[in-house]
């Protein structure tokens, strides 16, 4: 029981991040600054933290951390995209504006 809490801390913990950061996309409108590679690798690490619970049959409340991450870092990545297009976008016009 008390490894499970020291889990959850640890997911929490990594998870605070993720609503600031997404906010951060969402207002800066900007892919600069971020690492695409960074973000999947995140993915990844949840997504074993994921089946690790389901294979090793220590299904319990802590996953559902893991999956609130896996979503949070999702939507980031989704955001990477929107913003990497904005990026380009914005590009363009400077250069057919000179």
């Amino acid at each position: 029981m008390m490894s499970e809490l020291f889990e959850v801390i640890m997911v929490v913990c990594f998870g605070i991040s993720w609503p600031i950061s997404i906010h951060k996309s969402l207002v800066s409108r900007t892919a600069k600054g971020k690492s695409l590679v960074f973000e999947l690798f995140l993915l990844v690490g949840y997504a074993f933290g994921i089946a690790s619970k389901f294979i090793s049959g220590h299904l319990n409340y802590v996953v559902i951390f893991y999956i609130i991450n896996f979503v949070a870092v999702s939507i980031d990545v989704c955001l990477y995209f929107r913003n990497r297009r904005l990026d380009l976008q914005a590009e363009a016009e400077n250069k057919a504006s000179r």
